[in-house]
């Protein structure tokens, strides 16, 4: 594939997974520049990757497993960030519309924030009403543990609700 061809795939492969891409970093940010620079590292990675996407899983999984291990790698990073360059993808129009989310749903995404990293990942795979196999599949981990695991979040997001 021709260069020009595989970089026109892959603005269109992220046109389309933007949003997905936004929330995975939406659940993982500490704030606006947070979103932003796990965006952009997101999609740096991405790029990266591209080339090498084999098609063993749904673009959409090979996404979200780049997206969250990219969120959790960068977070996990003590005190060093890579210098950024200012994006051209339009983040802002993306955030705006989070922003037009109702107080309950920012007051769910408030506990969800506090939750540990891979409940994190659970419940936003749930939320996006992901099957557990697909589920499995991005977290690495077997479907009967995304059940139990999944179940043990919701009764701890129930139980920091009612405080």
């Amino acid at each position: 594939m021709e260069a020009k061809e595989l970089e026109q795939e892959f603005l269109n492969m992220i046109e389309a997974q933007k949003r997905v891409i936004y929330k995975v970093c939406y659940m993982y940010a500490k704030g606006p520049d947070d979103l932003n620079d796990l965006f952009q590292e997101t999609v740096l990675n991405l790029w990266k990757s591209f080339p090498r996407y084999r098609g063993d899983s749904t673009l959409n999984t090979w996404v979200y497993r780049i997206a969250m291990n990219t969120c959790i790698t960068f977070l996990r990073r003590s005190g060093t960030r890579p210098q950024t360059i200012p994006m051209t993808a339009d983040v802002a129009g993306i955030m705006a519309d989070e922003e037009s989310q109702t107080g309950e749903l920012q007051e769910l995404y408030r506990l969800i924030n506090q939750l540990g990293k891979l409940e994190r990942a659970l419940i936003l795979l749930w939320l996006e009403e992901r099957s557990y196999q697909e589920m499995a599949d991005i977290l690495g981990i077997s479907k009967a543990n995304v059940a139990v695991k999944l179940l043990r979040t919701k009764e701890k997001l129930r139980k920091m609700s009612n405080r």
